[in-house]
This record gives structure tokens, sequence and C-alpha cells, in this order.
């Protein structure tokens, strides 16, 4: 007796595959989705954040005193009225005009401050305005901020990454050397100290500083941008050296 293989019934150790409904569908491509377009949308929308920076800070102002030389010179006669024209028929020409002003007026301070007659000029500056009460208590911080992050890239890249329990035994919270530590502190403590300061997510660029002893620190085997992704992501990207590692030791185990 011959015996159709195609049409015996499915044993009951086969398993079932049941039809996702719409709303699981949906949540899943939604999500796909989102995994796809947040990357570009975010970056946008940091590409947009500095565009209003620059225009906001500096475009817009560098407009207006277009704007003004021009009444008193009667430049751009044949534009006609220059208000009517960027503000009113092109309001987006303005802001064009506006930011990549901006942008070439960064680069000429930076030309300026960059050879030493310049840079001259630009600490005598900063020496005046040190001397109004509310700028003294704000600039030094911004500045050390600044020239930590902008000016000093190399030592940025440089710095090394590790970990500390600012908080209790047990908990670690991952930072950069930034420096040596206080001489007083030093001193007091009969230990070498480090400065260590530790950036929080999502925003790496901010955080707190520490001083702790030198030998309470471990040198992390990952890079500056590593350590900055990590942070950024709230621990969801793993450096590939970490990772490595912890996979070489349950590999060890096994």
């Amino acid at each position: 007796m011959l015996v159709n293989l195609s049409d015996e019934t499915p044993s009951a150790s086969t398993p079932v595959r049941k039809k996702a409904t719409f709303s699981e569908d949906f949540r899943r491509f939604f999500r796909s989705g989102l995994a796809a377009l947040l990357p570009t949308l975010i970056t946008l929308w940091l590409l947009l954040r500095i565009w209003d920076f620059l225009w906001e800070s500096l475009g817009r102002h560098i407009i207006w005193l277009i704007k003004q030389w021009s009444y008193q010179s009667g430049a751009f006669v044949q534009w006609g009225q220059i208000d009517r024209f960027w503000d009113q028929q092109h309001p987006y020409l303005a802001q064009t005009v506006g930011v990549g002003l901006a942008i070439l007026l960064v680069y000429i301070v930076g030309l300026f401050v960059g050879n030493l007659i310049g840079r001259t000029f630009w600490k005598v500056g900063e020496r005046l305005a040190m001397k109004i009460p509310i700028i003294r208590a704000i600039y030094p911080a911004v500045k050390q901020v600044t020239d930590f992050v902008l000016q000093e890239r190399l030592a940025i890249e440089s710095s090394r990454v590790v970990a500390c329990q600012p908080h209790e035994k047990g908990i670690w919270s991952i930072g950069l050397v930034t420096g040596e530590g206080l001489a007083p502190l030093s001193d007091a403590m009969q230990q070498e100290m480090v400065t260590v300061f530790v950036p929080s997510s999502p925003t790496a660029f901010s955080g707190y500083v520490l001083i702790v002893p030198r030998q309470s620190v471990v040198e992390l085997p990952i890079t500056v941008e590593q350590a900055m992704r990590m942070l950024v992501s709230g621990g969801v990207i793993t450096p590939d050296d970490v990772k490595s590692i912890s996979e070489q030791k349950v590999l060890q185990k096994a």
C-alpha cells in the first residue's frame, strides 16, 4: 500500500507557527523604522541646532551691521531696500548669508589669535574683561571647558580612559584622566592623586570632576572615542575591545 507523505498530518512535536497580528507587525516594523531613521534625524537635529546658534549668536548681528552700513553709505541701492529684499521677499537668504559670514568671522578670529600679536591682544582683552565681577565668576570655568573640548583636541585624544568608584565600593564609573591632582591634597594624603573627569549620559561633555588616588583607578584598554560612544548611547554600544575581552573570558571558562 502506497502512502502519500504529503497528506500526512504534522506530528505533535512540530511547532505550529502562529500568524502575527497587525499590532505585533506594526510594533516590529515601527522599531525597525526608528532604528533606521533616528541616527539621520538626530544628526539633522544637531546640525539645525548649530545653524540656529550661529544665526542667533553671530549671523543676525552681522546682517544688522551690514544693513546699518548700507543705510549710511547708500550701498546696494540697485537691490532696492535691503530690509525688504532679505527679510520679506527672501527670508532664508538672510540666514544663509548670516551663517556663512558667521563661519567666516570665526575663521578670521582663529587666524587672529593664531599668531603672536593677535594672541597678545586677545589676552590683554581677557585680562580687562576679568576685572568685571560677573564675568570673572563665569568666564574662567567656561574657557577651561571650551579649551578642553575644542582647542586641546590632542589632549583629549591622549587622555587615558579609566574606571573609578566615586560613590561606593563595587559601583564603577568611566572617566578620563585630565591631569595631575592638587599638590596640597597629594601632600595631605601622602599619595599621588589624579584628576578624573566623569562624563554623564547622554551629554558626554557635561559631568563632574573627581580627584582620586592614582592607585584607586583602573585603566581600561579602550580609546576616548569608544568611551564617548558608550556613554552617549547609555551603555548600548559597547567598545569592541571590551567585547573581545569578555568573549575570551567566557571561552576560557567554558
